[in-house]
């Protein structure tokens, strides 16, 4: 599938300029606004990583400018020299403006700001847009942008994909509240997973079915096999925010442990019923929809379980990661059982959740520790019902 190695492709080679969709935007935005119609409401918006004649955030946001009720709208770009993708030509927007400087397009950033209805059409709109050259390459970690964050109230964007820890930090360095874009394979990253157990950060509304199309001006990466022409599908892509949402405060419905060895829609978990962890003190549940309502130890749940997080109803107390000091056990002289037989020396039951089995598990890689049987998953959340 053309999706996240195409993602760790751009991100190793830096081809960071994935556009996001403009329905991707509204569908987001607007889910902040059904909970809160205010929300952006004499607010500074920050885009800090568009091109704006290209970006849909900045289209979004200045055609929509009156019915969120903003105040100002900031949206700043990176210098052409300074990227790696560099088939450029100015658009007629710029070349047709007395600012336009034929030495400054490729090696200085632009910005564009939007506070007034500058051309008499009685409402304030993208035509409105006033913009000029910034004095360097637009980078949003240089202090010329960090003065415009400093500015703002919230912060809107795609940030890059090789520069995502650099930006969550840069974000945090400035107390401002935010929505932007991501991967949930960030979300055990030491840089962020602490802001969302502290209910600092949590997930967005997120994309349809767990996966987001994104506009690609690299042909390697945007072909036809990606589901949609000129485009790279992304599974796993999510929002991270701090606005609140309502699906936030929607407590998930759940059964007892026994109801749902019972009734529950999962052959595995009725046939084997629920386990525990082997090197932590959890219990395992594998489905977000099979936490049980009369346990009230801690239980490792599946990442995507933060699309479901009430802070009202749970809280999360750790992550499977060894860097977070949660595991309990070492495991020595491992061998690594794979499907087709052959075995080999690891040292991979060191690195997160383990169940032990009674007998081997047919058609998956599984762990030999003497006698004993182990297998591994995934990370898991740790989490607790709230009395």
């Amino acid at each position: 599938m053309a999706n996240n190695t195409n993602l760790g492709a751009a991100k190793a080679a830096k081809n960071d300029e994935f556009y996001t969709q403009y329905a991707d935007i509204q569908k987001e935005v607007n889910a902040y606004l059904d909970y809160n119609p205010d929300t952006f409401r004499d607010k500074t918006v920050l885009l800090p990583c568009d091109d704006p004649e290209w970006s849909n955030f900045t289209r979004f946001f200045a055609q929509n400018f009156e019915r969120l009720g903003l105040k100002r709208l900031i949206s700043t770009s990176y210098a052409v020299e300074s990227k790696k993708y560099k088939d450029y030509e100015p658009t007629l927007f710029e070349t047709e403006s007395p600012l336009f400087d034929i030495d400054k397009t490729r090696i200085k950033g632009k910005i564009f700001e939007l506070t007034r209805d500058t051309n008499g059409s009685g409402r304030i709109d993208i035509d409105d847009l006033e913009w000029h050259y910034l004095e360097g390459d637009g980078d949003f970690r240089s202090p010329e942008v960090c003065k415009l964050r400093d500015e703002s109230d919230i912060i809107v964007t795609n940030p890059p994909f090789s520069l995502f820890r650099e930006f969550v930090k840069w974000i945090f360095d400035a107390r401002k509240d935010f929505l932007f874009i991501g991967h949930q394979g960030s979300i055990g990253y030491n840089e962020v997973f602490p802001l969302i157990q502290a209910n600092r950060m949590w997930l967005g509304m997120g994309f349809t079915g767990g996966a987001g199309h994104f506009i690609s001006p690299y042909d390697d990466y945007a072909v036809a096999g990606d589901h949609k022409k000129g485009m790279i599908r992304v599974s796993g892509v999510t929002w991270f925010t701090n606005l609140e949402h309502g699906r936030r405060h929607q407590p998930l419905i759940l059964m007892s442990m026994k109801e749902n060895l019972r009734y529950g829609k999962h052959i595995d978990l009725r046939e084997n019923g629920y386990q525990k962890y082997d090197n932590y003190d959890a219990l395992e549940v594998p489905y977000s929809d099979a936490i049980p309502s009369d346990y009230d130890g801690v239980m490792g749940v599946p990442v995507t379980f933060l699309d479901k997080y009430c802070p009202e109803q749970f809280e999360i107390v750790g992550i499977t990661k060894t860097k977070f000091k949660l595991a309990s056990k070492i495991y020595p002289e491992q061998i690594q059982v794979n499907k087709n037989g052959t075995r080999q020396r690891v040292t991979k039951l060191n690195d997160g959740p383990v169940i032990k089995l009674p007998t081997p598990p047919s058609n998956q890689v599984y762990y030999m520790v003497g006698e004993e049987i182990f297998i591994q998953l995934y990370t898991r959340i740790l989490i607790r019902k709230k009395q």
